[in-house]
Formats: structure tokens, sequence, C-alpha cells
């Protein structure tokens, strides 16, 4: 399908309203990540959930196994639930898993707010993160699947950026609340997790189900009633409920059936659902959820001056990394030359950071450095990797399968997650190994070789609609010819007198 440039954002407003409360779920998740991270470093909660230990720097610390536990069982919950969203959405759509997600993310704070119990406790962050797993993954579907392809990078930046925002309000209110000595240090950071999923149960009622997906389950009418309500006014919808419906058709002739086992029967599906996973799971070969994660803690750890503070700074500069890529990137930029240079650039940064604390472990100078290498780790990150990761899972995939498929890829980027925030406290917690920013020495490799997968096995899809991606993998196309492909389909769509499409 082609754009008509003269649509503008204004035309399609009603899109952008409905994407729009789409991102509030990388908001809260990210939120939920700020949070968790401070509340460790807080003598607040330490003093319930951790023990005295004087020669720390705030004169607390917690032990290894629930500094694991309370950080990794969100995530391991997030690997659950988006594990089995190919299942639940066979029955469910975007909208109705989304409120189940509001409804869990509730009742998961309210158990985290009213305990003082740490067993309670490990039970509210594994509901917060099956909560978490539906935001991220379904918010994402309706994002991929409701979009404009002129329009869909951009949403997905905004995706990442609600992500950071939300990561940069948490770090700043723990930042706030730190210095309380009491529970409510911790608390009213708690308190902050209602806000989002009662404004976004309240906003689903008011914007329609997937289109792609209410026509996957052959409700052709609602799929483009749908589409009449996401499109500009006068827009000829009939033309993309007939392409989206041609290309569903296309691969059920390729494959019948939509199951768990039928993302690698066929070698089409295969390939994509490899491709999808892979994707998705770049952000996590840099390391990133040990810095995002654990940033207050391990700046403490580290002496640096003002570690909340400094936190805060970190959370801004990602932020101010994914406005320049919206600027920037999204228009100009090739995602693969893109994700090489970022992955490049953390790693070698990771790498940096690790030399220069072990040859000047606790000195000033070093807390300083620290600080600025991990802010530049931050804008790479941020700019350059996790917004095109997390894009190439959802472009990925095949249309019968997207659900199977992106649950399959999320769940794996949340099961890496949970690994790194699992095992990072044993690299840096004083109680363990001690590492402190050497943990870097590990994230250097990872992050070259995931470089190196990009550039033999990743297409380039970027302004491609879904259908034309289907279609170009159905050519068994390699990667690095993606680009410059002229899609048979659409040029025969586009001979159609008075066949006006958008792109």
């Amino acid at each position: 399908m082609t754009v008509k440039d003269d649509e503008t954002i204004r035309a399609h407003w009603r899109c952008f309203v409905a994407c729009g409360l789409m991102v509030l779920s990388p908001f809260q998740y990210g939120i939920d990540f700020g949070l968790i991270g401070g509340l460790q470093a807080m003598p607040g909660f330490l003093k319930i959930y951790g023990y005295p230990a004087p020669n720390t720097a705030i004169g607390w610390n917690i032990s290894t196994v629930r500094q694991q536990l309370i950080t990794s069982l969100m995530t391991l919950g997030a690997f659950i639930s988006s594990a089995t969203a190919g299942l639940i959405a066979a029955k469910l759509g975007r909208k109705a898993c989304l409120w189940l997600g509001c409804l869990g993310c509730v009742v998961s704070n309210i158990i985290m707010m009213t305990t003082s119990n740490i067993n309670a406790l490990y039970i509210g962050r594994l509901l917060n993160g099956l909560a978490n797993g539906y935001f991220m993954t379904f918010s994402q579907l309706f994002i991929q699947e409701s979009s404009p392809a002129k329009y869909r990078g951009l949403f997905l930046t905004a995706f990442q950026f609600c992500t950071s925002f939300g990561t940069l309000i948490g770090t700043i209110v723990d930042w706030a609340t730190a210095s309380r000595l009491d529970r409510s240090a911790y608390l009213i950071p708690l308190g902050l997790i209602f806000i989002v999923p009662l404004i976004l149960a309240i906003g689903l009622f008011f914007i329609p189900e997937s289109p792609r997906w209410l026509i996957l389950q052959d409700r052709i009418e609602d799929g483009q009633k749908s589409l009449e309500w996401l499109r500009p006014t006068g827009a000829q919808v009939e033309i993309e409920v007939a392409e989206i419906k041609a290309a569903i058709d296309k691969e059920r002739e390729l494959g019948s059936q939509v199951g768990v086992l039928d993302m690698f029967k066929n070698p089409i599906d295969r390939r994509r659902t490899i491709l999808a996973v892979c994707g998705v799971t770049l952000q996590a070969a840099t390391g990133s959820m040990f810095i995002i994660s654990y940033k207050a803690y391990f700046f403490t750890m580290a002496k640096v001056a003002n570690p909340f503070a400094m936190g805060c700074v970190l959370s801004a500069i990602g932020l101010l990394a994914i406005v320049l890529n919206s600027l920037i990137v999204v228009r100009y930029g090739r995602r693969r030359v893109l994700l090489m240079c970022g992955l490049g650039i953390c790693g070698i940064l990771q790498l940096i950071i690790a030399v220069m604390y072990d040859k000047n472990p606790g000195a000033k100078a070093t807390g300083e450095v620290l600080v600025a290498l991990s802010c530049l780790y931050m804008m790479s990150y941020n700019g350059m990797v996790a917004t095109y990761a997390w894009l190439s899972g959802g472009e990925l995939p095949s249309q019968r399968l997207r659900s199977y498929t992106f649950g399959l890829a999320a769940a794996v980027a949340f099961f890496a997650a949970w690994l790194t925030t699992f095992t990072a406290p044993y690299f840096i917690n004083p109680d363990s190994l001690n590492w402190g920013p050497r943990y870097g020495y590990i994230w250097f490799p990872s992050s070259v070789v995931a470089g190196i997968w990009v550039y033999f096995f990743l297409p380039e899809v970027q302004g491609r609609t879904l259908e034309d991606i289907d279609e170009m993998f159905e050519e068994k196309l390699p990667a690095r010819k993606f680009r410059g492909y002229k899609c048979v389909r659409r040029l025969t769509i586009d001979e159609k007198p008075n066949a006006q499409h958008e792109e």
C-alpha cells in the first residue's frame, strides 16, 4: 500500500489518539523499573526488607537473594504472560487483554503497599509482572496492526520514549522520597502505579479493536468499521481491508493452522519467528537491564556522589536520545545500520567502564567518569537499539501468527531481562562478587556478537506495509536485498484507476 503525501498527522488524529493511549502501557512498565531499583537504595525500604551494613555507603544493604527476587520476579511474570499471549489472543482481543493487565496491576500494587512480609512482596512483584507482560505485548500488537506504515516507526519510537519517560518519572519520585526514613519513602512511589491502569481502562472504551485482529477472526465488517475510525475521513478503507484479507488468505494457503508449533513448521514462518525473537532480544545483549534496573544501587555502591540525582540524569539523557531519534533517525535513518552502530557503541562503552573502574575503583574522578560514560551508553542504547529491537519483533511476524510470534519474542526478551536482573546482584552486590562496574566485561562481547547477527540476518523493512513484508518473505529474499525490492502486489494495486492508498 502507498501513502498519500497530503495525509497529515491531523488527518490521522484518531489513529494518533488510539496509539497515544496504547503508549501509556510502556509508561507504566517504565515507572515500575524506575521505582523498584531506587527502592533498594532507600533506608526506609531497607529497614523492613534489608539489614544494617555499616561498611556500605548508606549503612544498610539487602541480601543478594532478596535483591534478585524483588527485581527479577516482575520480568519473570512478564515472561510467563507474554509466552501465553498467543493462546489468549486466539479468544480475546487486544483491548480485553489490556483490561486484564489493568486489573492485575491494581491488585498487585495493593498487595505491595499493604504488606511488610517479604513473601507477599514477592507475590505482588510476580503478579505485577504478569500485568506488565500484557501491557507490553498487546499494546505493541495494537500499534503494529492499526497504524499506517508511514507512522509505524514514529509510534514505536513514542513507545520507547514512554518507557524511558516512565523510568525517569519513577527515578525522580524515588529521589524526592529517598530521604524519608519511614515506609512512606517507598509507599509514595508505589502509589503512582495506580494512575495509568485507571486512565487506560477508561480510555479503552472509546477506541476500536485492532482491525487486523478482527479480520483475522473473519469479522470483516467489524474490521472495516475499525479502519474507518482509525483512518482519515473519506479514506478508501475497502482497499486496505481487501489487502489485509488477501495477505491473511495467502498465509493460510501456506499453512492453514494457527498454533504454537505452526510458528516453526513452514520454513517462511520459521524464519520470521526466529528473526522476530532475535530482533527483540537484541536489547538484552547490551546489558541494558543491569543499568536500568540497578542504576541507583549501582551508583550508590560505586560511591558516586548523589546517586539518585545521577540516576535522574541518566534517565533524562536516555529520554533526550529518543527525542532526537524521533526527529532525525525515524525519518532519515536505516534501521540495520543504526542497530549495528548502537550495539557496537554500547559494547565499547561497557568495556571502557569496566576497565576504568578496574584500574581506579572508589575514586571521586572514577565516579564522575562512570556517570558520564553511563549517559553516553543510555544515549546509544535508547537512540539506536531499544526502539528498533521492539520494532523488529512486531513487524516481522506473519499476519496469522502475529500474536503467537510476537508473544514468544516478548517472552524471550523478558526471559533475557529476568536472567540479567536475577544474576546482576551476584556481580555487583558487595556481599557477593562485588564486581560493580566490572560487570561490563561480560556485555562487550555480547554486543559485538549481536551486531554481527544484525549485519547478516536482519532485513530492512522501513516504510513497508505489513503486507509488503509478507510478500518479501514469501519471495525468500536474503536480508540485504529487502531494502531495494519492488513489491509486485503493490505495483498491481497501484495500477488500478483511481486507487489511492496509504503506506
